[in-house]
């Protein structure tokens, strides 16, 4: 997808705020090697990279422009490279994702290739958006359907690959991870009006359309900002944005294996 860094970057403080609550779930140990998967423009990358001591990170990321907004953060415990995540090579001591996992398709074959990739007592800690039930996103799928983006679009509609925390909970379960975390949580993000939230979904959820819809793209977003309008009146406005975070071991050994969904 052709991924575009300043949009993206229009709410990267609000962006952030999960990063933080996904790092707390690392557990800090030194000489780790590090794969950040859909590592973006690289500057939470670095942070990662800065709070591992003596450790090695590899920023993976498919977008050629996001990759060249974070070369300018390598170093020599950390550099960048364009692959897929659900093709992950090679085996670490920690896998982070923070908000990228969704991008890719079948949560149940995919988590367990993921912890495939772990070394014995590797750990994997994933941040995912899931508000793919959100007013705006169920707008999208809307506006998608109705002529003439229907056709345009060829029929395309992206449905969100993300399960529940309970599915993730026994999926990490039935990998004999230990030290299970699973637990959704609510970001309030105060905008200005329906049109920032459209500008927020512009950088993530529409860029697969966008990639679609060609010259069409102003005429869509046109008819989904009087949607917007519509929908979300209030002036600012209370943009909750839920996602889940997880994190889980791969036994190194005998241990607890125990799961904390909240």
């Amino acid at each position: 997808m052709p991924w575009n860094a300043e949009q993206y970057h229009k709410f990267q403080h609000e962006r952030s705020a999960p990063f933080y609550d996904l790092l707390a779930l690392v557990e800090i140990r030194p000489h780790l090697k590090v794969i950040d998967l859909g590592c973006g423009t690289g500057e939470l990358t670095r942070v990662l990279a800065e709070t591992l001591p003596d450790s090695v990170v590899t920023g993976l990321d498919s977008s050629p422009d996001m990759l060249k907004k974070a070369a300018a953060y390598s170093a020599p415990n950390l550099r960048f490279e364009q692959g897929d995540q659900a093709r992950l090579t090679g085996e670490w001591d920690l896998i982070f994702s923070n908000a990228a996992v969704h991008w890719s398709e079948n949560h149940e074959e995919l988590i367990p290739y993921l912890i495939s990739k772990l070394k014995p007592g590797g750990q994997l800690c994933v941040q995912i958006p899931s508000n793919h039930n959100h007013i705006s996103h169920l707008l999208i799928r809307e506006t998608a359907k109705e002529d003439p983006f229907h056709g345009i679009l060829g029929g395309f509609e992206r449905i969100s690959p993300v399960l529940t925390i309970d599915q993730y909970a026994k999926i990490l379960f039935e990998q004999n991870t230990e030290n299970i975390i699973v637990f959704e949580k609510v970001y309030s993000h105060v905008l200005e009006n329906s049109d920032a939230v459209v500008e927020w979904i512009s950088g993530t959820a529409l860029v697969p359309y966008f990639e679609r819809l060609g010259n069409h793209k102003d005429e869509f977003l046109e008819v989904l900002r009087k949607k917007m309008k519509l929908a979300l009146p209030e002036s600012p406005l209370l943009y909750p944005f839920r996602r889940i975070l997880f994190s889980a071991k791969k036994p190194s050994g005998h241990g607890n294996h125990s799961a904390l969904v909240k």
